[in-house]
């Protein structure tokens, strides 16, 4: 660490998992954000490589999101790159001297990788091409099971696997620096979760939503549509303090029907403090509670540092509000009417978005951000179905396909002003609240979508006489 503050000027490479590809970038501009280090790439990004070339950073900041990062897989002090491994040479010869000294003198042990993307090497063409690293001062001694220095070459092929090419597109080789947090995905998967629901959310996901909203120690994180808690495991992982509300007693409660095969029941300790207990954060499970997310239950100055959620969309839960008297409408002077109030109404998904983004004006400190999912049709989508309030600021908008005609977008905004009287009807003035009131529409064109797909297959069948 010492020298790397002596050393000139230094790059870094991000490499990227493959997966969740338009979350990437919102994760990595919130983690260096939490650094106070703005977003700087190299000439010539492509958002969608495998590998992102950066600059400004020090080993301190890269350090710090690989310490988060469930996006990424590795990150590297870049040393050489080139579309040809001659031109690596000459990269690598041009690095100063003084950089590299550091790592390479006898005293140290060292190890080199090779790594392909989108084509497996034989064994004996990874060892040519480390013995062809001759060319560099190495004077340390080899240790494959614990060097101190560990370095590698990374060979990018393309997307392609249909049409590999014999020669790499470009080859990087650089230091290791560290790892990034993809066992997370593995250790807080949702199979071996002790309390689960319908809607219980992968852990990847939840994890880059708590990073997409820059969750911090110490910070006090809110989710109105709680569920199982999967949010909140997430968000304590990495140190915040979090509480929830649902409007669903039993899932509260951990009670009624298992969402587990061959499990009838819930047992007596499923419940979203047990799941918290099972992964070590229970310290910071403030409480939960049942309540409907369009009723004021807070006070004016509760303010959270973060709101996360993923609001029902009427497909595996309903979209719920309690009833009350206000929605009774009162019969004409001298008839007699029932006066029954309902248990429970219909919340229109277009009325959850305003309450919930009326919510978070009130309720974020400046700068706090709010992060939820929207579902949307998808031939019908655009930009403007995307819900806006004069308080928050829209900073990204991911996509993730669910099938052919539906997506969900992950929304992530950062409150920029407290609220005046006005802005909690501005929606209402807003041309966009026509087009996202399409969203109410949801469910339906979800399962028309299924039933035209059942439709083309049984037609299928029939043509094909089945």
């Amino acid at each position: 660490m010492a020298a790397s503050s002596t050393r000139s000027y230094l790059q870094y490479l991000l490499h990227l998992a493959q997966d969740n590809i338009d979350f990437r970038l919102p994760e990595i501009k919130a983690l260096l954000s939490l650094r106070g280090k703005p977003f700087h790439p190299c000439d010539n990004f492509k958002e969608k490589s495998p590998f992102w070339c950066l600059d400004g950073l020090s080993e301190e900041d890269v350090h710090s999101v690989m310490a988060r990062s469930v996006c990424a897989k590795s990150a590297f002090e870049l040393w050489g790159h080139g579309r040809t491994h001659s031109e690596l040479r000459t990269s690598l010869l041009n690095y100063p001297s003084e950089n590299m000294s550091p790592f390479l003198n006898a005293n140290s042990t060292y190890r080199i990788n090779v790594y392909t993307f989108n084509k497996t090497l034989e064994f004996a063409d990874r060892i040519k091409r480390i013995d062809a690293m001759e060319y560099l001062p190495f004077e340390g001694t080899v240790s494959l099971k614990n060097p101190q220095h560990i370095f590698c070459l990374l060979e990018d092929y393309g997307f392609d696997p249909n049409n590999i090419p014999e020669n790499p597109y470009y080859i990087y080789f650089g230091r290791w620096i560290a790892d990034a947090q993809r066992e997370l995905i593995r250790s807080h998967s949702v199979k071996n979760r002790h309390f689960i629901g319908n809607t219980s959310m992968d852990a990847g996901l939840s994890f880059i939503m708590a990073n997409h909203a820059k969750v911090k120690e110490n910070d006090f994180v809110f989710d109105p549509f709680v569920g199982t808690g999967s949010l909140l495991v997430a968000c304590s992982h990495f140190g915040a303090y979090v509480c929830g509300t649902d409007i669903d007693y039993n899932i509260i409660h951990g009670k009624g029907r298992s969402s587990r095969k061959n499990q009838q029941w819930r047992g007596p300790d499923e419940n979203i403090r047990a799941n918290l207990r099972q992964y070590g954060t229970e310290k910071n499970y403030l409480d939960v509670m049942v309540s409907d997310a369009s009723k004021p239950v807070w006070r004016e100055d509760v303010q959270f540092d973060a709101i996360i959620t993923d609001p029902p969309y009427g497909i595996r839960e309903s979209t719920r509000r309690t009833g009350s008297h206000k929605d009774v409408s009162k019969p004409p002077d001298g008839l007699y009417a029932e006066s029954h109030v309902p248990v429970s109404l219909a919340y229109h998904l277009s009325d959850i978005f305003t309450d919930l983004l009326n919510f978070s004006a009130h309720h974020l400190v400046i700068g706090g951000r709010l992060v939820y999912w929207l579902p949307v049709y998808r031939p019908e989508y655009c930009e403007e179905m995307v819900p806006l309030h004069p308080c928050l600021r829209l900073i990204s908008n991911c996509e993730q396909t669910l099938s052919s005609h539906t997506s969900r977008r992950l929304i992530t905004m950062e409150k920029i002003k407290e609220p005046e009287e006005m802005d909690k009807l501005a929606h209402l003035s807003d041309p966009c609240f026509s087009p996202y009131q399409g969203h109410n529409a949801f469910r339906e064109k979800y399962f028309s979508g299924l039933n035209k797909r059942d439709g083309r297959e049984d037609d299928k069948s029939n043509v094909n006489g089945e």
